[in-house]
């Protein structure tokens, strides 16, 4: 029986992960300039960290944690979120008290859903977190920050920003009991996962996609109506900051976020180009997850990017690229070491040159088709004929065909300029 991935695991072919890289190394260059400084965060993590960070009744501990215990009978799991873990090591390594810090960084997270496109069980993100301020202004700079990413990709036009504010905790408690004893009076119209909601996390109703449910909630009290003066006082100034940089954004009430430790401000980027997975990005506020977890009251707000959703926004705009920029054709034996070393030359002087040797037998015909294949702009040809006169011939695959014999030592800039004129490598 032949073996296959791991349901809701993703293969990522190379034009995948080329995309892939792409975001990685914009998002990288974006953080950087705003000061934010890249961390490793292990993949496993004790499970007591999220039941008391993410919430012991939210759907990510209850039912989609790769959770395990270890031969010495410690339960571990698969971090399904990088918040908590970032939390930890920061508080763990004395970074925390009475200290500003910028922090990112990256890799897989793991939750057992039921997978399709753009929502998978294995899945790549990039988080940012600052710890140590807690007004408006830094909620301002982290979304300036994803619009700032967003353009650089040349997403910008297909994502938007939606705001809501939680309030303090006091205020979603009060909130959450209005809430239920609301939606009581409906509870048999429900569908069942909202139905099971209602005494474990109700304010994730908000977020249900069941249409019948949400025709039961255009009713329901408000949680505007129920926010603390502070953290309206927060959002207000929130929302004047990005209107005078010119940011647009539009207030969701019914973003609450899955996680139990978020408080006043929570966002998301959403698009319309995936379908049902429109979220991109979100993240929030988290002022009292620090001391939640053993540490000293430090302020805190962040977000989370997912890689593999921007990947498929991205795909619908990229132009495939090619295997090659250039691929050098030889006689198998005699001129083979000089075809290496003709490679070997050009990636020197041209870095960005993808070069491709054709390595094994072939006679020039089928090396030529492979050339072709490549995606190459041009074959450099070495014969016998050409070794020994110390020359190169050197064939456009995608112009006219032309063909001329360039002096080895005179390669690298002969093709610089080519390419220069080309645009299409560096």
């Amino acid at each position: 029986m032949n073996i296959k991935s791991v349901r809701g695991m993703q293969d990522l072919l190379p034009a995948q992960k080329r995309i892939f890289r792409l975001i990685e190394d914009v998002a990288r260059d974006v953080l950087g300039g705003y000061g934010y400084q890249e961390i490793g965060l292990p993949q496993l993590e004790q499970t007591q960290l999220f039941k008391r960070s993410v919430g012991e009744n939210t759907d990510i501990v209850e039912k989609e944690m790769y959770t395990f215990d270890d031969r010495n009978g410690e339960s571990l799991t698969l971090r399904p979120e990088g918040t908590a873990g970032c939390v930890r090591f920061a508080e763990e390594n004395g970074l925390l008290f009475n200290q500003v810090q910028r922090l990112f960084y990256s890799g897989a997270m793991f939750r057992y859903e039921r997978p399709q496109k753009g929502r998978y069980r294995q899945f790549e993100q990039i988080g940012a977190e600052c710890f140590g301020m807690a007004g408006p202004d830094i909620d301002a700079e982290l979304l300036l920050m994803n619009a700032r990413i967003w353009r650089r990709l040349g997403l910008d036009a297909d994502i938007t920003l939606e705001l809501n504010s939680l309030g303090d905790a006091e205020s979603r408690m009060r909130y959450a009991s209005e809430l239920v004893s609301y939606l009581q009076t409906y509870a048999a119209e429900l569908d069942d996962d909202s139905r099971r909601r209602l005494d474990s996390n109700p304010m994730r109703i908000l977020d249900s996609k069941v249409e019948k449910t949400q025709e039961i909630l255009r009713d329901a009290p408000l949680l505007s109506e129920f926010v603390d003066d502070e953290s309206r006082a927060h959002f207000d100034e929130l929302c004047q900051l990005l209107t005078d940089l010119g940011l647009a954004f539009r207030i969701n009430t019914s973003i609450v976020r899955g996680l139990d430790y978020y408080n006043r401000t929570v966002f998301e980027w959403v698009t319309d180009s995936l379908g049902a997975q429109g979220t991109v990005c979100a993240g929030g506020r988290y002022d009292g997850l620090v001391e939640q977890l053993g540490g000293r009251p430090t302020p805190g707000v962040g977000f989370a990017m997912g890689l593999d959703r921007l990947a498929l926004m991205k795909a619908q705009q990229e132009e495939e690229s090619p295997a090659a920029h250039v691929y050098v054709v030889s006689q198998p034996g005699s001129t083979r070491s000089a075809a290496l070393q003709v490679a070997e030359d050009l990636r020197d002087e041209m870095p960005g040159c993808t070069v491709l040797v054709h390595c094994g037998a072939g006679k020039f015909k089928a090396q030529m088709k492979k050339a072709d294949a490549s995606g190459a702009e041009l074959a450099l040809i070495l014969g016998e004929d050409e070794v020994a006169a110390g020359t190169v011939s050197v064939k456009s695959l995608r112009r006219d065909g032309s063909q001329e014999q360039i002096q080895k030592e005179s390669l690298g800039t002969w093709c610089r300029a080519y390419f220069d004129k080309e645009k299409n490598v560096g």
